[in-house]
């Protein structure tokens, strides 16, 4: 052992781990845990029992994306849900500070504080709302974490063992402990307690590069069978006619030899689709396109390929390096850079079975790097020429401005995350563009409402910042644009059944003179299912692009469970639904849908035939591609 090296403490047990943590640290432990699953779960977890225990000892925690298993919100969805969740997180290992959170009954002796919260997963549970800090991903270290005396950052590590001896890797996150870690080190080194431990897990795919790391750095280590667990999995949820339309018009706004950041969801995989499909069925592409605007647009394959630079490395990332498309590299070699993952069992599958020299083509790294400009900077401004930042909003005004985490109440659904890190490196970047996508309506208790809107209840990136709007009804490109012309071009992109009124307020504000009302009279739902009628019958746009963890009785359950969902309490919506399930006849597969969710002959259960057997008449048949 080198001179001045510390000793990496072993432990097989979590208890014993964290009675040590105290021992070294004291009563008042301030815990770092990085984002999404890169948590080291069992450290938490035993240093939670031990709080509970021990009243005197106070622990403060500090976080982002908290997992958990999904909760059903009545009981024909808890049907649903929870035979699928037993299958699809069987031995997944979930934080006890969240389940108490959930339950209203945390400690007053444990405090939680997240900068970016599991999506709408939170909004009825005062303590996380008013303990949520607002904070660019960006600047998370800085202000959220460095801000505090933060003694204690616990992470799930991943293992190779291939070698001589073990390596270890920050695999999942090395995003914020990255931009962290060398200043807890030297408050350490200056007198200030602080223990680096890490919990091994042969789940999580080990990434080399920048995110492995030396074991000398790590003041402890648990490792031990019955501390491993499968990482959080994602479930691949089904893409939208809506969502399809709206990937194609992301698709043909992507260069050949650019960059390209994308995120997860249906969304994310829609754009995906479309770029595989503009490489691969390019006449069917070009068609599409030819269908949906007569402005140029990029349409051509990728020769040249894309490089990512992405906060987050999800599985349209890999499908994208699969078929050909992810293969420009950067200076330093890789064709991917992104700070943290979360994706599908399949993804995770696909990355461990990888030789390490194809993992290394996706460079996990530290948030700073990936969501700003600042250090490196020459570097990447070379490497990200043609930036194409696709991130989501809820809503958007006919001046541009998006709310894409807050609801008007002040209730945060998710966060502002790396959205406005992105925005701002467009703006810093010759020849980028934000491109912000959002569906055009929204349904609630059977009401549909407009996402394109007047004035927003909340504003993420203000209308100063605007650039590109993405809807299933086309591109409003508004970097630059006077406000008039802004506010016709987000008419061009809203539904018609909302168009004409937000027209006419804008008129009235005296904000824009008379609109062509022709520009929007084709933005209906019934034209996009017929632009993509003829290549879904030749097998293109299934309702799962990549594969689903669902059985096929769960998917035929979903599409009923989600058309329900959007009736919500309307009471006469329900009855209307019901009404219509009295004369429908159920196939094969609706048949064994409902075998799936245990509906039997009781009266409640009757109802829920008749709800599910409406819902499938009103939704039709399912796009199997």
């Amino acid at each position: 052992m080198a001179e001045g090296a510390r000793l990496t403490h072993r432990f097989a047990n979590a208890d014993d781990m964290a009675r040590w943590i105290v021992g070294e640290v004291g009563h008042d432990l301030r815990m770092a845990l990085p984002l999404g699953i890169g948590k080291g779960t069992h450290i938490a977890n035993a240093l939670y029992a031990l709080v509970q225990e021990d009243r005197s000892i106070e622990l403060d925690i500090f976080t982002a994306l908290t997992l958990e298993r999904p909760h059903a919100s009545s009981e024909l969805e808890g049907r649903f849900l929870e035979p699928f969740a037993d299958r699809h997180f069987a031995g997944y290992v979930e934080l006890d500070y969240a389940r108490d959170l959930r339950a209203k009954r945390l400690p007053d002796n444990v405090h939680v504080t997240e900068f970016f919260l599991n999506s709408a997963v939170w909004l009825s549970t005062p303590q996380v709302q008013q303990a949520y800090v607002s904070v660019n991903y960006s600047a998370a270290a800085r202000d959220v974490i460095l801000a505090r005396p933060i003694n204690v950052l616990a992470q799930l590590v991943a293992v190779d063992e291939s070698g001589p001896t073990p390596r270890y890797s920050l695999a999942s996150n090395p995003d914020v402990t990255l931009d962290i870690l060398p200043e807890l080190e030297a408050r350490r080194g200056n007198g200030a307690p602080f223990l680096f431990v890490a919990q091994v897990n042969r789940d999580m795919p080990f990434m080399p590069g920048t995110a492995e790391i030396d074991v000398s750095r790590f003041d402890a280590v648990l490792d031990d069978p019955s501390v491993e667990f499968p990482v959080f999995a994602a479930p691949r949820r089904p893409v939208s006619t809506a969502e399809y339309v709206a990937g194609l018009h992301a698709a043909s706004l992507v260069k050949d030899g650019g960059t390209l950041q994308i995120g997860i969801g249906s969304l994310g995989d829609a754009v995906t689709y479309a770029l595989i499909l503009r490489h691969r069925h390019n006449a069917l592409f070009r068609s599409l396109m030819g269908s949906l605007t007569d402005e140029p647009r990029e349409t051509e394959p990728f020769e040249q390929g894309l490089y990512g630079a992405s906060e987050m490395f999800v599985d349209g990332f890999l499908e994208l390096y699969d078929a050909g498309i992810l293969k420009r590299r950067s200076q330093a070699g890789p064709v991917l850079h992104a700070a943290f993952f979360v994706g599908s069992r399949g993804f995770y599958d696909r990355l461990k079975a990888m030789p390490e020299e194809k993992r290394a083509d996706f460079d996990m790294t530290a948030v700073s790097f990936t969501n700003a400009l600042y250090g490196d900077e020459p570097q990447k401004r070379a490497d990200r020429v043609h930036a194409r930042f696709i991130n989501n909003a809820m809503k958007a005004d006919v001046l541009g401005a998006a709310q894409s985490d807050t609801l008007g109440d002040g209730r945060v659904v998710s966060g502002v995350g790396g959205q406005h890190d992105f925005v701002e490196q467009a703006i810093a970047l010759r020849g980028a563009n934000s491109i912000l996508m959002l569906n055009a309506t929204r349904t609630k208790d059977d009401a549909v409402e407009s996402n394109v809107v007047w004035q927003l209840d909340r504003t993420t990136i203000p209308r100063h910042m605007r650039d590109v709007i993405i809807t299933e009804y086309g591109v409003a490109r508004l970097k630059g644009a006077n406000d008039a012309d802004c506010i016709r071009r987000m008419s061009a992109i809203t539904d018609a059944r909302f168009a004409a009124d937000l027209a006419e307020r804008s008129e009235k504000a005296g904000k824009v003179g008379p609109i062509d009302k022709t520009a929007w009279q084709a933005n209906t739902p019934e034209r996009l299912e017929a632009v993509l009628a003829d290549a879904r019958s030749k097998g293109f746009f299934p309702d799962f692009p990549f594969g689903s963890d669902f059985t096929e009785e769960e998917q035929t359950a979903l599409r009923a469970l989600g058309k329900l969902k959007e009736k919500g309490n309307a009471k006469g919506a329900l009855a209307r639904t019901a009404l219509a399930g009295l004369g429908y006849r159920l196939d094969a597969k609706e048949a064994a849908a409902l075998g799936r969710l245990g509906l039997g002959t009781g009266a409640a259960d009757r109802v829920y035939r008749l709800l599910l057997a409406g819902a499938w008449k009103e939704v039709g048949p399912a796009k199997r591609g």
